[in-house]
C-alpha cells in the first residue's frame, strides 16, 4: 500500500474569504505561487548580495546524523561563517544545513524587503522571522513546529521537496514521546514498511517548491523537506486563535521541554532508549487499532 500522498493544492492568488474559508478553518496545506511578487526580495535577496549583509557572521551548522541523546535537541554539529556556508552550497551538494538563523537580526533593512501576509490573516508575531539554509541533498527531518503556529514558508533560488502530515498521524509516525520529532531510524522518503508497519497506508501531502513560492502549513502539521538545490527559505508564523491550541503551544514550551532536557540530562541514552521503545509500542497500537478514524 505504502504512502497515500497527493498533491497540495497549488494557486496564483487567493482571497481572504477563499483562503479562510477553504484552508485557514480546515487547516488545510496550500502553495501561493504569486504571494510573493511585490516583495523586494524576490529579486533582490540573491546570495551574493546576502553575502554582503550578513556574511561575516559565524553561524551554526546542522547535518544528517542522529540526534545524540546527551545533548540538547538544537545542537549544532558545526559553525561557519556565513559566507564561506554560502559559497559551499553553491559549488557542491552537502548535508549542512542552517536553521533558525535570522540575519535580519544583523541587517535590519532586510525587514523592508518583504510582507507578511496580513491581508489573509492576523496574528503574526515575529519582528525577525527565521531563515533556513541546506545545500542540494540536506533534509530537514521529519518534526512538527513546538509552538503550534501557523507557517508562510516562502522559498527562493532553487527546489525543495515537501512532505506534510496532519497532526491526526503523529502516533503512527513514531512520534518520540515529550518530543516534537519523529523516530529517526526511518526515511520517510523511501521507507521500509516491513520494519516500520505503522507508516504504510499514512495519508499525506507533498510538492516541490520553487523560487516565490510560499507554503502555508497549519498549525501542529509534520513536516519533512529535502532541498533539491542549494537555496533558502522564510518563514512568517501566525498564531491560531483558538485559545486551546495556545495552552498546548505553552505546556510544550514550558512544561514538556523543560522536562524532556532534564530526563535527557540526568538519564542519557537510557532515556532516549525508552523513549524510542515507547515510540513503536504507540505507533503499533495505533496501526492495530485503525487509528486515526
Amino acid at each position: 500500500m505504502g504512502l497515500n500522498l497527493s498533491q497540495i493544492d497549488r494557486v496564483d492568488q487567493i482571497s481572504k474569504e477563499d483562503f479562510v474559508n477553504n484552508y485557514l478553518i480546515p487547516r488545510k496545506p496550500l502553495v501561493i505561487r504569486k504571494a510573493t511578487e511585490t516583495w523586494p526580495a524576490l529579486q533582490k535577496w540573491t546570495f551574493e548580495y546576502l553575502k554582503e549583509v550578513v556574511g561575516d557572521q559565524t553561524v551554526p551548522l546542522y547535518n544528517s546524523a542522529k540526534a545524540d541523546p546527551t545533548k540538547p535537541i538544537n545542537a549544532s554539529a558545526a559553525e561557519m561563517k556565513f559566507a564561506d556556508y554560502i559559497d559551499l552550497i553553491q559549488r557542491e551538494p552537502t548535508d549542512l544545513r542552517i536553521f533558525l538563523f535570522d540575519p535580519i537580526k544583523h541587517a535590519p533593512g532586510l525587514l523592508e524587503d518583504y510582507r507578511s501576509p496580513k491581508d489573509l490573516m492576523g496574528g503574526f508575531l515575529d519582528k525577525y522571522p527565521n531563515m533556513f539554509f541546506g545545500g542540494a541533498g540536506s533534509v530537514t527531518f521529519l518534526h512538527y513546529d513546538i509552538d503550534l503556529a501557523h507557517i508562510f514558508h516562502t522559498h527562493f533560488h532553487g527546489r525543495k521537496h515537501v512532505m506534510l502530515f496532519d497532526y491526526k498521524w503523529r502516533e503512527r509516525l513514531y512520534c518520540i514521546p515529550f518530543a516534537t520529532y519523529a523516530l529517526e531510524d526511518y526515511d520517510i522518503e523511501y521507507p521500509d514498511f516491513d520494519k516500520f508497519p505503522a507508516l504504510d497506508g499514512i495519508e499525506g501531502q507533498e510538492t516541490i517548491l520553487e523560487h516565490g513560492d510560499t507554503l502555508f502549513m497549519p498549525t501542529g502539521y509534520w513536516h519533512w523537506m529535502k532541498y533539491l538545490d542549494g537555496s533558502f527559505s522564510i518563514s512568517l508564523r501566525a498564531w491560531d486563535k483558538s485559545w486551546g491550541v495556545k495552552a498546548k503551544s505553552l505546556y510544550n514550551l514550558t512544561v514538556q521541554r523543560k522536562f524532556d532536557d532534564f530526563m535527557k540530562k540526568n538519564f542519557k541514552k537510557k532515556y532516549m532508549d525508552w523513549k524510542e521503545e515507547l515510540a513503536v509500542k504507540r505507533a503499533n497500537k495505533a496501526l492495530a487499532d485503525g487509528e486515526p478514524v
